[in-house]
């Protein structure tokens, strides 16, 4: 073992000044190793915007680190030596600087945790993975808590989670307002266009940003995405400032409208800051802090302060946790065998059905949609068409500047599209037209008509919901939840289920 500093590798999703590695080490013995490479923008083809996005927060947190007093290492993607893998450039970093050990804290996917376990045989140093408390619960603590359960659902982990955080609690350590979830509350359909709708802050790009989307611009060319809407806050302090502007305009009424729907408005009372937390920008726990003390000074409703407060401590921490306890095989299950590929209209928007042309478009625009748009639209149309849950897997993962693989991949494989089996959501999230209708304004300029099942101008998703039904009748017909569904279906007259069936062939095979 050599005399040599300590050398800290920090990922793209770990821009926090005091992650754990860095809290363990000492400035004045360490060198920061920071690495732009080639298989991270390219193991799937991310948007435009998300590549520029990471990259641009990278150079301006190590500009952060340099001025708390770090040295740091920092490679970028076009360096003329870089050799495009984390392990290749580990591997150059300890030829320059022959360090002692490596310390670096979990990355949060399994196949960048193989990487890094492999290092210590590699390189014949120490490697120390320290664990990434900037999550609640632990690997550990969330096998504990599916170790003792049939079943993994959310809404009791997220009570346990504000137990153990006295978020929304009372002193006697009830829930607030006597109930753990007010879901029911924050189901009001999109209200006509309001003048005074919050809008996010759009961010001018600095001189490193401008060079970062030079370069994305130049090298992925060929990926999804426009830059032409790039507004990402890329900095701690740029954060910190949407995230005022959503707690002091958006929060309000964020609850009731959460899962509403406008055409044209991809923003709508939504917080914008999913990339943020999740890159490492601002913290999860701080930020529900301060939304539970704006509830107790009466700015913010229960309603919404609850439902903003679920969404973090309660789906995103339990998301991970089934995605680390079920192992790297999970993005793989197909319970459903749904084998159909990827229309090409999810990379376009081009399409008739003007609610998945409004999600994929603002998608395509801003890397951006939110969690409605994502389940009910996109996700909801793969599901009763039957789409192959790798590829619908790789897009969500390429296209949403907030998508990791521990969070996508059990909001994708799990929620969006059952393929899981069940045992991330108790039901399919397959609707019809009539859902989208009453969430949202789409449905009034489609070229389809919402109220038809069979016919040139019928609404897809209505006969493609009930040929899922049919088609999926051995799978799920015995799950309580689905009963109505199937008791309706075999209500219809034979001749209405053989031409809603026809309906669905004939519009499958158009894609």
């Amino acid at each position: 073992m050599t005399d040599g500093p300590l050398l800290i590798p920090v990922l793209g999703d770990q821009l926090t000044p005091d992650i754990a590695a860095l809290r363990a080490a000492h400035r004045d013995d360490s060198i920061v190793l920071m690495m732009e490479v080639a298989d991270e923008t390219a193991y799937v083809k991310h948007h435009k915007a998300k590549i520029a996005f990471i990259l641009s927060a990278m150079r301006h947190h190590a500009e952060r680190l340099h001025a708390l007093g770090w040295t740091v290492d920092y490679v970028t993607l076009d360096a003329p030596d870089n050799r495009g893998s984390f392990t290749s450039e580990v591997a150059r970093a300890v030829e320059r600087h022959q360090p002692r050990a490596i310390h670096v804290t979990e990355p949060g996917e399994w196949r960048v945790r193989s990487m890094i376990e492999s290092w210590e045989t590699r390189f014949a140093i120490p490697v120390t993975i320290h664990e990434d408390d900037r999550f609640l619960c632990s690997h550990a603590e969330f096998d504990s808590w599916a170790a003792a359960r049939n079943q993994l659902r959310m809404e009791f982990f997220y009570r346990d989670m504000r137990r153990k955080t006295g978020l929304l609690m009372t002193d006697a350590g009830e829930p607030e307002g006597g109930q753990w979830n007010y879901d029911a509350d924050n189901r009001k359909p999109a209200p006509d266009r309001d003048l005074l709708m919050p809008h996010p802050i759009r961010f001018r790009p600095d001189d490193v940003t401008q060079a970062v989307l030079d370069m994305v611009a130049d090298r992925f060319a060929d990926h999804i995405g426009s830059l032409d809407y790039f507004h990402f806050a890329v900095t701690h302090d740029e954060a910190l400032r949407q995230r005022k502007r959503f707690l002091d305009d958006a929060l309000p009424r964020f609850g009731d409208y959460q899962d509403a729907m406008l055409t044209d408005e991809p923003f709508l009372w939504h917080s914008i800051l999913s990339p943020y937390i999740n890159a490492g920008l601002l913290d999860p726990l701080d930020l529900c802090r301060e939304v539970k003390a704006r509830y107790r000074a009466g700015k913010v409703p229960l309603n919404c302060a609850e439902g903003f407060i679920r969404q973090i401590i309660g789906w995103r921490e339990y998301v991970r946790g089934v995605y680390w306890h079920e192992g790297p095989d999970y993005g793989k299950r197909n319970a459903l065998e749904a084998q159909r590929d990827l229309p090409d209209f999810y990379w376009t928007g081009e399409t008739d059905m003007h609610c998945l042309a409004q999600a994929i478009g603002q998608t395509i625009d801003h890397g951006y949609a939110h969690h409605i748009q994502r389940l009910m639209i996109t996700g909801n149309f793969a599901l009763i068409a039957g789409i192959d849950p790798h590829q619908v897997h790789v897009w969500y993962l390429e296209v949403y500047a907030d998508a990791y693989e521990w969070v996508e991949m059990p909001n994708t494989i799990g929620m969006a599209l059952f393929a899981d089996g069940g045992l991330l959501g108790s039901k399919p999230y397959a609707a019809g037209g009539a859902y989208i209708n009453r969430m949202s304004n789409y449905c009034g300029t489609c070229r389809y008509d919402v109220k038809k099942r069979v016919g040139d101008d019928a609404c897809p998703f209505n006969a493609l919901y009930w040929d899922f039904i049919a088609r999926n009748e051995r799978r799920l017909a015995r799950n309580p939840r689905m009963a109505m569904p199937y008791r309706n279906w075999q209500r219809m007259k034979e001749e209405d289920r053989a031409a809603t069936r026809k309906q669905a062939a004939r519009f499958l095979e158009s894609l």
